[in-house]
């Protein structure tokens, strides 16, 4: 599909099932909640969404409190939701439940206590807009 191509909600909804099942449809708006530990870690996945969303010129909406960030996404200009809203939500879920502990190579990742916590990763069977 063309990126300015608007999906309807029914479509929305698939996609979003097939593709980024932590994420849900409300309002016009992709969403996504992420559960953080403290406010230092709040604001890094802040700064990685804004990143991402400035290096694709698509801007979300995002509400912060101490540990949590809702990242909502919707094409301003195309008013509705398009191929830029879902890839950019692939890239944020991507890079924000990254976890190179799980991976081979040299990067461990946070230490398992509370004081190097960092993001409560969630799970894709956690269901809608849950907060693993």
């Amino acid at each position: 599909m063309a990126a300015d191509n608007l999906y309807n909600d029914q479509q929305v909804q698939e996609h979003l099932t097939q593709h980024l099942p932590l994420w849900y449809f409300e309002q016009g708006w992709i969403c996504r909640k992420y559960k953080t530990s403290s406010w230092k870690s709040t604001l890094m996945v802040i700064n990685t969404v804004g990143h991402l969303a400035e290096a694709a010129w698509h801007h979300p909406d995002i509400a912060a409190s101490f540990n949590q960030v809702v990242v909502k996404l919707k094409n301003h200009h195309a008013k509705g939701i398009t191929d830029k809203d879902f890839e950019l939500a692939i890239k944020i879920e991507e890079l924000v439940q990254w976890q190179p502990g799980k991976e081979d190579g040299a990067l461990t990742g946070t230490p398992d206590e509370p004081r190097h916590s960092y993001i409560k990763y969630d799970h894709p069977d956690a269901g809608k807009g849950e907060i693993g």
